[in-house]
């Protein structure tokens, strides 16, 4: 395919055959390398109908299933646009959440040993159930899945102010409980409060240097602070409405006369029965998610008080992995189309006509410009917090979102793997990457040393070279670098 080096961060893959809209990758040529199977993703994604824009890469772009991992696109729903549960994956609302201690790394320091140890016995992972709490029932499932954080927050597992650090005020509308099917309820029973396995995480940070005083600020950070990071979706919950809901859009698409270069792209028009079903029943794995990360979040602050007498607020939570339907405005095709305040009512700035539109963030991460009306108002001058975690051994990074940016303001997600889990096991072992953190100074607390070996640093991107690309094309901003001292793994 041709690939159009339009300036150092951006590159347009020409519309041909039967896309409808240009690619568009925003990339170094270096992140670039090896890329020839995602960016054929980003290739069949242009064809799904009513795809406006582009279909975007962002800089860790990678080969998933149906989309590539790192992909945005956004249908127009008035024009028979799709949704695609290949456009959000099989973790939905996967996401991070970032939390910091009323403490810094000095004082900290002698508490680090008793903390990881505490959040060994506290946090559940694995591939497996287990989690923080054990439901009575269907019942209480039910209310997860409808109620999200705001549910574990009324059961005690949090306080008021985390719901308006979270992205949605802690969960997703229109939860449609009625479309998860029993197989997905069974998993689900048996996993809230859990990080699961792979590149999921409970990280203990530092914040190392600060870029934007003033950002930072607004956020809840300093330098020296003590932070920390948990990575982790929906198990097997999403995972399992994904499959459900793939299997029957299959099934459909006939019936609607869609056809797509690739079964994993399944997809149906958003305002049809099954497209709605899916909506229903990915928001309610959304909020599964959220609850997730909310009751994580709780065993981790008990574990701060016990072990070092700290306390932990909330900065933010989002998810990197999900379908939402937003207004934005839409010039053409190639456009880097922007959400623009005030689109619902058409009173922003004249730059085309505002739609309603299904937005597809897969491995991507919503970042709205300061002044947008979705923000918390503690933090609308500043923008929206994007949360990237690295590797183990490496650095994660908080980001703003700025005006103008592109992708329907959306940016990168973490570092974007390289290798496989297979040929990361096969590169070393896991206690030669403990044995390696630890020689560095960090902490680490393994549920398996084949978990370890799979997330060696060397099976990702260099995520300061993620985070740069995502600044160089104008996607985002960069606020703070943090540096691991412990990690709790899977």
């Amino acid at each position: 395919m041709e690939l159009v080096e339009e300036s150092p961060h951006r590159f347009r893959i020409p519309a041909h055959g039967a896309m409808r809209v240009p690619g568009v990758v925003f990339a170094s040529r270096v992140l670039l390398t090896d890329a020839r199977q995602a960016l054929q993703q980003v290739v069949n994604v242009a064809t799904l109908p009513g795809i406006v824009g582009a279909s975007y890469a962002m800089p860790d772009v990678h080969w998933g299933y149906g989309f590539p991992i790192g992909g945005v696109a956004a249908t127009d729903v008035a024009d028979g646009g799709v949704v695609s549960p290949g456009g959000v994956g099989f973790d939905i609302s996967c996401g991070v959440r970032l939390l910091a201690a009323d403490t810094d790394a000095q004082a900290f320091r002698r508490a680090l040993p008793a903390v990881m140890d505490g959040l060994d016995r506290a946090i559940p992972r694995g591939a497996g159930p287990g989690g923080v709490w054990r439901l009575t029932g269907p019942g209480q499932l039910e209310r997860i899945l409808s109620g999200g954080s705001r549910y574990a927050v009324e059961e005690g597992y949090g306080e008021a102010r985390d719901l308006i650090r979270c992205e949605d005020g802690g969960a997703v509308a229109d939860a449609d409980t009625g479309q998860v099917g029993p197989r997905a309820r069974e998993r689900g029973l048996a996993q809230v409060g859990s990080l699961g396995s792979g590149n999921h995480f409970l990280e203990v940070q530092r914040v190392e240097e600060v870029y934007d005083a003033a950002v930072a600020d607004a956020f809840g950070i300093a330098a020296g602070q003590i932070c920390v990071m948990i990575h982790c979706g929906s198990r097997g919950v999403g995972h399992q409405i994904c499959t459900d809901h793939v299997r029957a859009m299959d099934r459909a698409m006939p019936r609607h006369g869609i056809t797509v270069p690739d079964r994993q792209l399944a997809c149906v028009p958003v305002d049809s029965p099954e497209g709605r079903d899916y909506l229903g029943a990915m928001a309610a794995a959304a909020n599964y998610g959220r609850a997730n990360r909310q009751l994580l979040s709780d065993a981790a602050r008990r574990v701060f008080r016990r072990a070092a007498g700290a306390r932990l607020s909330l900065v933010y939570d989002v998810s990197h992995n999900l379908a939402k339907i937003e207004s934005h405005r839409v010039a053409g095709p190639g456009t880097d189309t922007v959400a623009v305040p005030g689109a619902e009512t058409g009173a922003g700035p004249a730059a085309g006509e505002p739609r309603r539109l299904c937005v597809h963030r897969k491995g991507a991460t919503r970042a709205f410009p300061p002044g947008h009306p979705d923000l918390p108002e503690d933090l609308r001058e500043a923008g929206q917090p994007v949360l990237i975690p690295g590797t183990m051994g490496t650095a994660s990074y908080v980001l703003a979102g700025v005006p103008g940016g592109g992708a329907f303001s959306s940016t990168c997600h973490g570092a974007g793997r390289v290798l496989s889990r297979h040929q990361a096991a096969r590169e070393t072992t896991g206690a030669q990457v403990r044995d390696r953190l630890e020689a560095a100074g960090i902490a680490v607390r393994p549920r398996s040393l084949r978990g370890l070996s799979e997330e060696t640093p060397e099976a990702y991107k260099d995520v300061t070279e993620v985070v740069a690309a995502s600044e160089g094309a104008g996607l985002c901003r960069t606020v703070a670098r943090l540096v691991p001292l412990g990690v709790v793994k899977g």
